[in-house]
Parts: C-alpha cells; structure tokens; sequence
C-alpha cells in the first residue's frame, strides 16, 4: 500500500514525526484540528457533557440535508425492505440513553513515531444522552433473512480517504446490530441532533468507539457476507506494518481521566496546587463496563493508591465518576497519573501500544503539577 502526503504511509514504512522545521510543523494535523475538537478536562465534573463540549470528529464534509425530503433507505437481505421518514422514525418506541463515546484515536499524539491524523491527546470523548429508536425494531419489522451476516450503515458525508472516493460507511456484526440498545438517533440532550452531530438521523452503538457510530444515516444495508468497504476492511484496524491484514478496532478499551486539579499555566497547561489536602477526581469508563478499579499516582506511575469509584453511571453504558484525596506535600514538582481497570480485568498501561493508524492509545494519563511553597 502506497500513501502520499496527506495519507499514513509511504512506501509501505510510517511517516516519521515532522518536529523541525517551522514550515513543516504538523501541516494534516492543523487542518483537522481547525475543524474538530475535544472536550476540556475540566467538563469531566459534569455527568452529561454539555453538547457544544461534546468531542466533535467529521470525517468529510457536514452535509446540508432537507429533512422533508430526507429518508431512510433500509435494503438487502430482507424480506420486507422500506423506506423511513424521520417522522415514521419518531411514530416508533422511543428510548433515551446516556452513552460515553471516545473516538478511537484518542491517545494518537502521544504515540512515538506519532500517526499522522487527528491528533488528539486525551480529550476526544463525551457523554450525552441519545434518543432515538432501536435498530432491532426497524430489523424485525423488515424481516431479516436467515443468511444476513452484516449490517452496513451508509452516511451522507462524502469523500477521498486513502485513495478510495467513498461515502462513510460502516459495518456491525448481525449480534451486535440486533443488541436492545443500538439506537437510530434524531435527537441528543433533550434537543434536535445539531447538524455536527448528525442531522437529521444517527447511528449510536454503545461500547464501540466512535467510527462505529455513523452520522447522517441515509442507508442501512443487510448483506450477507462480510463488508470490505474502505473503513471497514483498512482504516480502523490495528496493524504495525502496512502488509498486515490487522485486528478490527471495536469496543473501547478501559480509560480514566482526571479533572486537572488547581490552575494551569498558559500554554503549558502544567498545574499550581497549594499544599494540603486536595481534591483529585475524574471519570473512567470501557466498552466492557462496568469500572470495577481506579488508581491514582503521584510519582509518574512509581507506586498506586485505590481511589473510590461511585455506582453513579448515568446508564450501564455510560462513565462513572471517581475521586481520592492527595496530602499534597510543598513544595515540589509532581506527575499526576491514573488509570481504569474494566469488568473483564483489563487495566490501562502505562507505556503506549504503538500501531499505523495510531488508534487504541489508552496509555495512562500524566499531568504534570507544582506544588507551591
């Protein structure tokens, strides 16, 4: 597999890290952080993100759609394909649900070499409370045929991606599609879902990182055998050459973030606390929930203290908030880690796990902080 500038790879070996030259600085990664962004740290303390907070990934470009004229193409292996209105869409049983969602490279900026993409650091996730109807209702309804293998969900958003012109589509297993809790979304935090967020329908599929959870919804596909579309069969997968076929990214892995505690440095973001009790507490969550642990260090990851995890998730597929108190000494300089372990024994690491596409990244995080004297 052959890439140029704006792609991974070239000539089958990782690009490595552009650091030098000013002219030469980050020139993909600036593009795309102009037009996607993160949540501040700070809006862990609430448990619904407010929405304009919410992590915001667009792949392509934000379609105009004309919710009058838009419908819901739903095909193939069925007995009874349809097409859906978005007013025959909220006629249907209606479910609201408070989903986590991380997109999959989140973590990519802290990898060494760094992937060329998005290039986020910790902060692409949020938590909002989806309504919609359940996929599985418009499947039965349709009559899935015995040899139905996938499901494909088709966006509006349209462009070139590795080469390829495409739409943004996406593929979920026939179990996880027919899952209670995979939801066509047209509404999100008690409003209309924003036109970056994907208007006028959604897909969320709770557990999965984010690429999974297509925007813009205009076709839903049953076929029976396995999708080899672009993002499917190359993009989101974990690979450490360009020649390997690689692991399908899914579910989330286990993550623990901290609210940075006391005031930052401009730009550095580095820490001032007093000395004295303090405060530290965050948000953890995976896509096997529920958190069962989460530990919180002072020494960079030298040594661990238990925090107290709360049974406070907004929902089971939702994050739930932790807390620990620091005896913080004075004065010195300190590295703040923390880290999540999930209901299947899966605890985060402290070194990162280095792969192409730089997704998965759910190494430890650090927040380096002064205690003043």
């Amino acid at each position: 597999m052959f890439f140029g500038r704006g792609g991974r790879y070239v000539s089958g070996v990782p690009e490595a890290p552009r650091l030098s030259h000013s002219e030469e600085i980050f020139p993909e990664e600036l593009v795309l952080a102009f037009r996607n962004h993160g949540v501040p740290l700070e809006a862990l303390r609430w448990p619904i993100t407010p929405l304009g907070l919410h992590y915001l990934l667009t792949h392509y470009d934000i379609p105009a759609v004309d919710p009058n004229s838009w419908t819901l193409e739903v095909g193939g292996r069925l007995e009874r394909p349809m097409r859906l209105s978005l007013e025959d869409l909220r006629a249907r049983p209606q479910r609201t649900l408070a989903v986590t969602m991380e997109c999959a490279g989140n973590g990519r900026a802290r990898m060494t070499p760094r992937p060329v993409g998005q290039a986020w650091l910790v902060e692409a996730v949020g938590t909002a409370e989806w309504t919609g109807t359940a996929l599985r209702g418009v499947l039965e309804e349709a009559g899935v045929l015995p040899d139905a293998v996938e499901v494909v969900f088709a966006g509006l958003d349209h462009g070139v991606e590795g080469g390829v012109e495409q739409d943004y589509q996406r593929a979920l297993p026939m179990a996880e599609a027919l899952d209670d809790d995979v939801l066509l979304v047209y509404e999100v935090n008690g409003v209309t879902l924003p036109p970056q967020h994907g208007f006028p329908l959604r897909l969320v599929v709770p557990g999965w990182y984010g690429m999974g959870n297509v925007k813009w919804l205009a076709r839903i596909t049953v076929v029976d055998e396995p999708f080899t579309g672009f993002q499917n069969s190359w993009a989101y997968r974990l690979r450490s050459g360009p020649d390997e076929e690689g692991v399908p990214v899914t579910r989330m892995k286990p993550r623990a973030l901290m609210v940075p505690p006391g005031y930052p440095d401009f730009p550095t973001r580095r820490r001032y606390i007093a000395p004295g009790p303090c405060r530290i507490e965050g948000r953890a969550w995976s896509g096997h929930p529920p958190v069962t642990a989460v530990e919180v260090s002072t020494d960079g990851g030298g040594s661990w203290e238990t925090a107290v995890v709360a049974d406070d998730a907004p929902s089971p597929h939702a994050w739930q908030s932790w807390s620990w108190t620091w005896e913080a000494p004075s004065p010195g300089d300190y590295e703040l880690c923390c880290r999540a372990t999930d209901g299947r024994g899966h605890t985060q690491p402290t070194e990162a796990f280095w792969n192409l596409g730089g997704f998965t990244n759910n190494v430890v995080q650090r927040v380096p902080v002064t205690v003043l004297g």
